[in-house]
Protein backbone atom coordinates (compact mmCIF):
# COMPACT_ATOMS: atom_id res chain seq x y z
CA UNK A 1 0.00 0.00 0.00
CA UNK A 2 1.46 3.47 -0.86
CA UNK A 3 1.25 6.15 1.44
CA UNK A 4 2.52 9.78 1.36
CA UNK A 5 3.54 12.26 4.46
CA UNK A 6 3.95 15.74 3.79
CA UNK A 7 4.93 18.31 6.40
CA UNK A 8 5.90 21.47 6.42
CA UNK A 9 3.55 23.71 5.72
CA UNK A 10 2.28 26.83 7.84
CA UNK A 11 2.16 30.23 8.04
CA UNK A 12 4.41 32.61 6.84
CA UNK A 13 5.61 36.32 5.53
CA UNK A 14 5.68 37.48 2.29
CA UNK A 15 8.95 36.87 0.90
CA UNK A 16 9.37 34.11 3.62
CA UNK A 17 10.50 30.38 2.38
CA UNK A 18 9.23 27.36 3.80
CA UNK A 19 10.26 23.70 2.54
CA UNK A 20 7.63 21.18 2.26
CA UNK A 21 8.38 17.15 2.69
CA UNK A 22 6.72 14.23 1.39
CA UNK A 23 7.39 10.85 2.71
CA UNK A 24 6.56 7.94 0.76
CA UNK A 25 6.71 4.86 1.46
CA UNK A 26 5.13 1.24 -0.45
CA UNK A 27 6.32 2.36 -3.64
CA UNK A 28 10.17 3.16 -3.31
CA UNK A 29 11.70 2.47 -6.27
CA UNK A 30 13.27 5.69 -7.53
CA UNK A 31 11.72 5.28 -10.99
CA UNK A 32 8.46 6.72 -10.38
CA UNK A 33 7.73 10.56 -10.75
CA UNK A 34 6.97 12.49 -7.61
CA UNK A 35 4.80 15.68 -8.07
CA UNK A 36 3.41 18.74 -5.84
CA UNK A 37 0.29 20.30 -6.78
CA UNK A 38 -1.96 22.57 -4.47
CA UNK A 39 -5.68 23.87 -3.90
CA UNK A 40 -6.39 27.72 -3.30
CA UNK A 41 -9.17 28.65 -1.72
CA UNK A 42 -12.53 28.05 -3.93
CA UNK A 43 -10.26 27.08 -7.00
CA UNK A 44 -9.31 23.56 -8.66
CA UNK A 45 -6.17 21.60 -7.66
CA UNK A 46 -3.22 22.88 -10.00
CA UNK A 47 -0.07 21.24 -10.97
CA UNK A 48 3.08 23.28 -9.18
CA UNK A 49 6.01 20.85 -9.67
CA UNK A 50 7.56 17.34 -10.93
CA UNK A 51 10.43 15.01 -10.71
CA UNK A 52 11.14 12.30 -12.82
CA UNK A 53 12.90 9.25 -11.79
CA UNK A 54 15.89 10.40 -14.46
CA UNK A 55 15.63 12.91 -12.59
CA UNK A 56 13.92 15.77 -14.61
CA UNK A 57 12.45 18.95 -13.02
CA UNK A 58 9.20 20.57 -14.46
CA UNK A 59 7.85 23.51 -12.87
CA UNK A 60 4.18 25.30 -13.49
CA UNK A 61 5.22 29.38 -14.73
CA UNK A 62 3.91 30.90 -11.71
CA UNK A 63 6.65 29.42 -9.59
CA UNK A 64 9.59 28.71 -11.72
CA UNK A 65 12.61 30.45 -10.57
CA UNK A 66 11.06 30.60 -6.63
CA UNK A 67 10.56 26.66 -6.01
CA UNK A 68 13.18 24.29 -6.66
CA UNK A 69 11.99 20.04 -6.35
CA UNK A 70 14.08 17.25 -5.17
CA UNK A 71 14.58 13.61 -4.09
CA UNK A 72 16.27 12.08 -1.88
CA UNK A 73 15.70 8.43 -3.37
CA UNK A 74 17.30 6.85 0.07
CA UNK A 75 15.12 8.54 2.37
CA UNK A 76 12.55 7.92 0.05
CA UNK A 77 11.28 11.89 0.14
CA UNK A 78 10.41 14.17 -1.79
CA UNK A 79 11.07 18.15 -1.03
CA UNK A 80 9.62 21.40 -2.35
CA UNK A 81 11.99 24.43 -1.54
CA UNK A 82 9.85 27.28 -1.64
CA UNK A 83 11.64 30.81 -1.72
CA UNK A 84 10.31 34.49 -2.12
CA UNK A 85 6.62 33.11 -0.71
CA UNK A 86 3.90 35.33 -2.08
CA UNK A 87 -0.04 35.69 -0.90
CA UNK A 88 -0.88 33.87 -3.91
CA UNK A 89 1.06 30.83 -3.09
CA UNK A 90 -1.54 30.43 -0.35
CA UNK A 91 -2.96 26.77 -0.84
CA UNK A 92 -3.31 23.56 0.45
CA UNK A 93 -0.46 21.69 -0.89
CA UNK A 94 -0.78 18.10 -2.10
CA UNK A 95 2.07 15.45 -2.64
CA UNK A 96 1.58 12.80 -5.37
CA UNK A 97 3.84 10.15 -7.14
CA UNK A 98 3.03 8.64 -10.57
CA UNK A 99 4.44 6.19 -12.96
CA UNK A 100 7.48 7.01 -14.89
CA UNK A 101 5.88 9.00 -17.66
CA UNK A 102 6.93 8.38 -21.72
CA UNK A 103 6.11 11.96 -22.37
CA UNK A 104 7.16 14.46 -19.99
CA UNK A 105 4.10 16.29 -20.48
CA UNK A 106 2.17 13.93 -18.45
CA UNK A 107 3.91 15.21 -15.28
CA UNK A 108 1.66 18.04 -15.57
CA UNK A 109 -1.70 16.50 -15.13
CA UNK A 110 -3.51 15.34 -12.55
CA UNK A 111 -4.64 12.36 -14.09
CA UNK A 112 -1.30 10.74 -14.28
CA UNK A 113 -1.07 10.61 -10.43
CA UNK A 114 -2.25 7.44 -8.41
CA UNK A 115 -1.70 7.98 -5.26
CA UNK A 116 -2.16 11.16 -3.52
CA UNK A 117 -1.07 12.44 0.55
CA UNK A 118 -3.71 14.30 2.33
CA UNK A 119 -2.34 17.97 2.18
CA UNK A 120 -0.47 20.26 3.90
CA UNK A 121 -1.47 24.16 4.65
CA UNK A 122 0.81 26.60 3.10
CA UNK A 123 -0.23 30.80 4.07
CA UNK A 124 1.22 33.50 3.11
CA UNK A 125 0.39 36.67 4.70
CA UNK A 126 0.87 40.36 2.83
Amino acid sequence: QVQLVESGGGLVQAGDSLRLSCAASGRTSSAYGMGWFRQPPGKEREFVAAISGAPSTYYADSVKGRFTISRDNAKNTVYLQMNSLKPEDTAVYYCATTPPQFYSRNYYYRSSYDYWGQGTQVTVSS
